[in-house]
């Protein structure tokens, strides 16, 4: 069984009014990433930081999986299909998808500000300010703030040395290291199906690239369809 390796970014889950970042009228055009994506912001300005990601939660609750992401479960049918996401939303898990690494993190979890282990999942969207892990101190977004490490980078990596086929869905390839992953691709046959409505800078890559300048809802599901015929 071939194994596919999916690298999916904010434009998977722009169809299913998920908030982009950096689109134009993106997160990062209403607020200042210092501001509410470091760890100094948290300390310094808490309750704004985590008013932020309850919107966000709030917003990710009153979402659906779109049909890229339904999509991509129909792979698991004839492919080994792994799921690298950029994504801190859960649309992947709840279209059934079952191969998923999350690299910021994941919204609908929290942890400890002492312990990156110490993880509890929330149902509800809104995070008290001074809500507290069990052990004592303040939890905080289980995400990857700018200047963070990430620390799925090289599982990520490694998995990507193992692909057959890659497929790369609403990324720009700018944010770094996830950027980098692409590069792991372990030979030079490998195709690499992009897709995204924007140029997107592949010059770097030597596998053959076919881009497809569609939205996530529009150009998944049909290359899908052409992949599970193929």
């Amino acid at each position: 069984m071939k194994k596919i390796i999916v690298l999916s970014g904010a434009g998977m889950s722009a169809d299913s009014g998920i908030s982009t970042f950096r689109d134009s009228d993106g997160l990062w055009e209403q607020k200042r990433v210092e501001d509410i994506c470091t760890p100094q912001a948290l300390i310094r300005n808490r309750a704004e930081v985590i008013t932020f990601y309850n919107n966000r939660r709030k917003e990710l609750i009153n979402s659906l999986p779109n049909v890229a992401h339904k999509a991509l479960v129909s792979l698991e049918d004839k492919f080994d299909v792994q799921i690298i996401t950029q994504n801190i939303d859960d649309l992947h898990e709840r279209a059934g998808s079952t191969n998923i690494l999350h690299l910021h993190g994941e919204l609908m979890k929290l942890r400890s500000s002492n312990d990156v282990n110490a993880i509890i999942e929330v149902s509800d969207w809104e995070q008290k300010i001074d809500a507290v892990h069990s052990d004592g101190s303040l939890l905080r977004p289980f995400v990857v703030f700018f200047g963070e490490d990430v620390p799925k980078i090289e599982t990520a990596s490694e998995m990507l040395q193992t692909a057959d086929i890659v497929i790369i869905i609403g990324t720009s390839l700018v944010v770094y290291p996830a950027a980098s992953l692409v590069n792991f691709v372990r030979n030079s046959s490998v195709p690499i199906y992009l897709v995204d409505p924007a140029e997107v800078n592949v010059g770097g890559l030597r596998n053959p690239i076919e881009h497809i300048q569609a939205r996530a809802a529009i150009g998944v599901p049909e290359l899908v369809e052409r992949l599970l015929k193929g």
